[in-house]
């Protein structure tokens, strides 16, 4: 089993901040953007395409801000020194892994049972 080095952790920590302020600040260019536009289209179909491009970057932003709580949380297990560990079952996540998903909580076999077992329960 691999342990992160002290360089790893300040990697992650660093892409973590990067994608945090990446996100914040798309969050608030699209508030910003929403608050400011208050267009009504004469046509209706105008309307109803506006309406759905307003709710697509919403449903966007919800799941950008989801990512910024697990971007939050990750960070926190960086320095309460439990970032890495496998919530299911307490051992060490891999590098790779983290490299590819730095906010994941689980190992990949955990996620893997967890998919399977949502999969047929049909969640």
């Amino acid at each position: 089993m691999e342990t992160i080095s002290p360089e790893e952790l300040a990697y992650f920590k660093e892409m973590l901040l990067q994608q945090l302020r990446e996100l914040i600040s798309n969050a608030g260019q699209t508030v910003g953007h929403l608050v400011q536009v208050s267009e009504w289209a004469a046509d209706p179909l105008d309307q109803a395409a506006m309406e759905t491009d307003r709710s697509n970057t919403l449903r966007i932003r919800d799941r950008e801000y989801h990512l910024i709580r697990k971007v939050n949380e990750a960070l926190t297990k960086i320095e309460d020194g439990t970032f890495g560990v496998c919530e299911s079952c307490g051992e060490e996540i891999t590098v790779a892994r983290l490299k590819a998903r730095p906010v994941t909580s689980y190992c990949i076999q955990c996620k893997i049972q967890m998919e399977a077992f949502e999969k047929a329960s049909g969640f």
